[in-house]
């Protein structure tokens, strides 16, 4: 007898009368044999999201699936420094699930890249995609490096090395990667030119990759569009929060792409942007930075640390100055603020500075930024988050646009780019508020409950193969 197809659904959609007490997600544990671990970011991941798994009420079947990647890949491969000397370097492609479409994620250069790392990252991705509702699954991919010790060449030929070692298990119809930390447009296009040399049978071989220069194929918008939608978010959720971004004090933790864009567009919105912290040092001006000149000095610098007041302008009465005065880790944490965005790396907010922040909201401009520990803190004080699964979604809804463009040859101008990316923000939004209203839970959970509505939904329609 067939049973009945919006049983699936139902299970998940339909608010659940039960507590949530933890056993289906220690069931999870236990079949797969998963032990938590409160340092390891792909289980404090994956705990998050099996939480709300089972506050909803999912098919266990689904829990299990979400809670490991399809697959899991490392790779060693060597490179030939400029000295003639060669390098052996290693590399990761997770491709966590691909029941919404093809995987989809960035490329991460760090010295610090590790296999659960990578994982935590695609499955956020998968969580991102469904939550922003753009037909991708989640993926992710990093080489163990230190990008800024590489010279043009060597990063040059790091790249292209890890796409060929990567290159069987991708394409622009099963895995599109994207910058991440320590890449970025140039770094897409050696990419994007090595698998197309790869695979000259596939006429549309540079859509593989997102991210590229508009040149070869990209977008306009995409660098921009994660710190973009992360202001996107604010504004939409900040009225509720009694916060007006007119006149709002921000601080950022990370001034690369996403940090800087968003600080130059919430500064366009009227904020003032009063305390900037990266890994060279924090600088705090109460009149608030030129979010633009600071921009320019991080990039040319390779950080913030230097620009004090007096420099590249002299202080006014219509200009405050440019630069700001150099302040402590505790000082910048504890600056008074209404908006803080962390938009480095993960688990950067702890249990110790939390206790300093200072702040009404912590939009989450980076993946998993918040430890365990340092969200109990925060929400005990009565800090709104608003988590990196909707926060930091901007760039894959443009990467999408960007694919799409690609698969259709065809170009969007700014003005369509800008006002697609808002309306998926600005709905993704609306769909966390209303998780977070039917199930009375934190913000992060209610993301969490939204991407996986459509995921069940998608599943309960597909079914299980065979």
């Amino acid at each position: 007898m067939m049973s009945n197809p919006n049983a699936a659904q139902a299970s998940i959609v339909a608010p659940t009368s039960r507590p949530h007490d933890g056993f289906q997600t220690s069931r999870v544990y236990d079949e797969l044999g998963m032990q938590r671990d409160p340092n390891n970011v792909y289980l404090q991941t994956i705990d998050a999201v099996l939480t709300a798994a089972d506050i909803v009420g999912a098919p266990h079947h689904l829990q299990l699936i979400l809670a490991q990647p399809k697959n899991e890949t490392m790779v060693h491969f060597p490179v030939q420094m400029d000295d003639g000397s060669y390098a052996l370097f290693k590399g990761y492609r997770v491709q966590h699930n691909n029941a919404l479409g093809p995987y989809k994620g960035g490329l991460r250069f760090h010295e610090h890249v590790s296999l659960d790392d990578v994982k935590a990252l695609a499955l956020l991705m998968t969580m991102k995609c469904s939550l922003v509702r753009v037909p991708f699954g989640g993926g992710k991919g990093g080489v163990k490096c230190d990008p800024r010790k590489l010279s043009r060449d060597e990063l040059m030929r790091t790249t292209r090395r890890f796409c060929v070692a990567i290159a069987p298990m991708i394409g622009p119809d099963t895995d599109i990667p994207a910058p991440d930390v320590g890449t970025n447009a140039q770094v897409m296009a050696w990419f994007a030119d090595t698998y197309a040399q790869l695979t000259p049978d596939k006429p549309n071989g540079m859509a593989v990759v997102t991210g590229k220069p508009v040149e070869i194929g990209g977008s306009v918008g995409r660098e921009k569009a994660t710190g973009q939608g992360v202001v996107d978010v604010v504004a939409e959720l900040a009225p509720e929060m009694g916060i007006d971004l007119k006149g709002a004090r921000v601080s950022l933790l990370g001034y690369g792409n996403v940090g800087s864009w968003a600080a130059r567009i919430i500064a366009d919105r009227g904020a003032k942007v009063v305390a900037v912290m990266d890994h060279t040092g924090a600088l705090a001006n109460e009149n608030g930075f030129d979010t633009v000149a600071l921009a320019e000095y991080a990039k040319e610098h390779g950080g913030i640390a230097g620009f004090e007041k007096g420099r590249g302008g002299t202080a006014t009465a219509n200009n405050p100055g440019l630069g700001g005065d150099p302040i402590s880790e505790k000082e910048f944490y504890s600056t008074k603020v209404d908006v803080f965005i962390p938009a480095a790396l993960e688990q950067m907010i702890n249990e110790e500075n939390a206790e300093w922040i200072d702040a009404k909201i912590i939009a989450e401009g980076a993946n998993a930024p918040t430890t365990p520990m340092g969200e109990r803190v925060l929400l005990k004080k009565g800090v709104e988050i608003i988590p990196a699964i909707l926060c930091n979604s901007g760039g894959v809804a443009v990467s999408y646009f960007e694919w799409v463009q690609n698969k259709s040859h065809v170009t969007w101008d700014i003005e369509r780019v800008d006002e697609e990316l808002n309306r998926h923000m600005v709905l993704a939004a609306r769909r966390t508020k209303l998780a977070r209203h039917r199930y009375e839970c934190d913000m992060r959970t209610a993301a969490y409950i939204a991407s996986l509505e459509q995921i069940a939904k998608v599943y309960n329609l597909r079914g299980i193969f065979p």
